[in-house]
């Protein structure tokens, strides 16, 4: 049964990006703050700034700005792009090659730092090394089954270290000092620190793209056999148990307490709480899905467009609505993390007299009094 979680807004059309030129699409996006990039397939970075609108009825929409963009002077697509705004760099993938460019005029470092033999890259989001001056990054490097960790300054950038792997890795995550890696046949953890590594399950990276994403402190959600959406600690266990998502799953995003997948042809939405689809939305072309700072964002390779959460106290009411007493309370339950203690107490009370009363109605007299307790 679904729930309306997300609402699916646009942010940037394609007239805004390309105006009549239709051989342009979008690679790669990254969201800091206000601040949208959006990087192409003819070299260019592109900047905007998006602003938040809500009317007086409560509806959310967006507004982009653009600011400015910039030519990287190669015939090649722009495939990453990742901001560090500690150091007000962002970090530019192309050709094989890393870039650090201002955030603001796009200009690249005048020192001309860079990494270069990069297939793909990510940032270390609990860094290891304590300076609030420096971003870690984690390359997969065009040397056969070969990672590098890089520590990346304002201008200049630092080889740490070159761990080598059983096998060719094809997308990495990073927590501290270690790896959650998608080789060639499995996922492993590995520890760069210590080189020990850990085997997490098989999977064919030829069948199909792998999906490794860092969704909190020593923990991951991976794309499993069989079409599951799996989270593993850095231990090699999992915690919570698998997602069903459809065998051709592209990207996956965390909105809390939601896991958000893309396939060809539509959004998926599953609750990490009780593991069941909520909902979704039909999104056909979407070849991006990514989640910046609690704001998921999807795109087709002419668009761009937010996934806004409707709150979580109006999704908990409408399932007390629809008599879905047990759903709202697990829901409930689940929102404490993201609501002040005091606001939590006052809502979850109301909650467990409300759906006291639905089961009274229902004449379910002992689970009615249990939750006026």
């Amino acid at each position: 049964m679904s729930v309306k979680a997300f609402k699916l807004v646009s942010a940037v059309e394609r007239e805004m990006l390309m105006g009549d030129r239709n051989c342009i699409n979008i690679e790669c996006i990254e969201c800091c703050g206000k601040n949208l990039y959006i990087g192409t397939n003819d070299c260019f970075i592109y900047h905007f700034l998006l602003d938040e609108k809500v009317s007086t009825a409560g509806k959310i929409s967006f507004a982009a700005t653009k600011q400015l963009h910039k030519y990287l002077g190669l015939k090649k697509p722009v495939s990453e792009l990742k901001a560090a705004s500690a150091l007000a760099r962002l970090l530019v993938l192309c050709d094989n090659t890393i870039t650090l460019v201002n955030m603001v005029n796009l200009e690249p470092v005048p020192t001309g730092a860079r990494i270069k033999g990069a297939v793909t890259f990510t940032l270390n989001e609990n860094p290891v090394s304590g300076d609030p001056f420096c971003v870690e990054v984690c390359i997969i490097s065009v040397k056969r089954r070969t990672i590098q960790m890089f520590m990346v300054f304002e201008d200049r950038v630092q080889i740490v270290k070159e761990v080598f792997t059983p096998e060719q890795p094809c997308a990495v995550a990073v927590d501290g000092y270690y790896l959650c890696l998608a080789l060639t046949t499995q996922y492993i953890i590995l520890n760069y620190n210590t080189g020990i590594s850990q085997d997490l399950f098989p999977y064919c990276s030829d069948e199909k793209r792998p999906i490794v994403k860092r969704i909190g402190r020593q923990e991951f959600l991976l794309a499993g056999p069989g079409g599951l959406g799996m989270f593993a600690t850095v231990d090699g266990i999992s915690q919570r148990a698998p997602v069903h998502w459809s065998e051709n799953v592209l990207g996956a995003a965390l909105c809390f307490p939601y896991v958000v997948a893309l396939d060809d042809e539509f959004i998926t939405v599953h609750s990490m709480l009780d593991q069941q689809q909520k909902q979704t939305l039909p999104f056909k072309e979407g070849h991006i899905l990514q989640d910046f700072e609690g704001k998921v964002i999807v795109a087709t390779n002419k668009g761009v467009y937010i996934l806004v959460p409707l709150p979580l106290e109006k999704q908990i009411q409408d399932l007390l609505a629809s008599h879905r007493v047990e759903e709202a309370l697990v829901l409930a339950k689940g929102a404490r993390r993201n609501i002040p203690k005091e606001k939590f107490q006052v809502m979850y009370k109301r909650i467990l007299q409300q759906a006291g009363f639905i089961q009274f109605a229902q004449l379910q007299f002992l689970e009615a009094k249990e939750l006026f307790r």
